[in-house]
């Protein structure tokens, strides 16, 4: 199938209002001091929603953080691939092509300003997509533009986000 000739109408929801989104953060650096200096404090905390296991955070290991916990930075990252991911594969259920396999490699670049204070330059989404025929290649490489229109994070930043995407013919 085309992209011009979708299958049934899939299981979609209709949009009932507006959605909201908790999320508690708790700070977990507090080595006795407080914040009583810059450098008294560790920057770790815990991501908790109900339900959820608990996504251990911290700062940037650049802004004295620890790397072996997720950064704010890397989240946002991690937030417009998965929108991307979710919005593709939606699509391409509708449009009748088989995704066997995706995988993205994407990639978020911040830029400080000489007062301290910083910004997203960009982030690019390197989505590797796998699917089982080459007549699904074309429809496969269009529906990015689409899921990219499509996602409410991408639409929600004030920086571009490029894709790069590869489509793969399983063998």
């Amino acid at each position: 199938m085309t992209e011009s000739t979708p299958r049934q109408p899939s299981e979609t929801t209709t949009p009932d209002g507006p959605h909201s989104y908790r999320i508690d953060v708790v700070w977990t650096g507090n080595t006795g001091q407080g914040t009583n200096n810059y450098r008294s404090y560790r920057r770790t905390h815990e991501i908790r929603a109900a339900n959820k296991d608990t996504i251990d955070g911290s700062a940037d290991p650049a802004f004295r953080g620890d790397d072996d916990r997720y950064n704010p930075e890397e989240l946002l990252v991690a937030s417009l691939s998965q929108c991307h991911m979710l919005w593709y594969l939606h699509l391409a259920a509708d449009t009748g092509v088989v995704v066997l396999g995706y995988h993205d490699r994407a990639e978020g670049t911040l830029t400080e300003n000489a007062d301290g204070t910083g910004q997203f330059a960009g982030v690019v989404l390197r989505p590797e997509v796998t699917v089982p025929d080459h007549p699904s290649v074309a429809t496969a490489e269009a529906l990015h533009q689409r899921a990219h229109e499509l996602c409410y994070v991408a639409k929600s930043v004030n920086f571009p986000v490029r894709r790069e995407p590869s489509i793969r013919v399983a063998h």
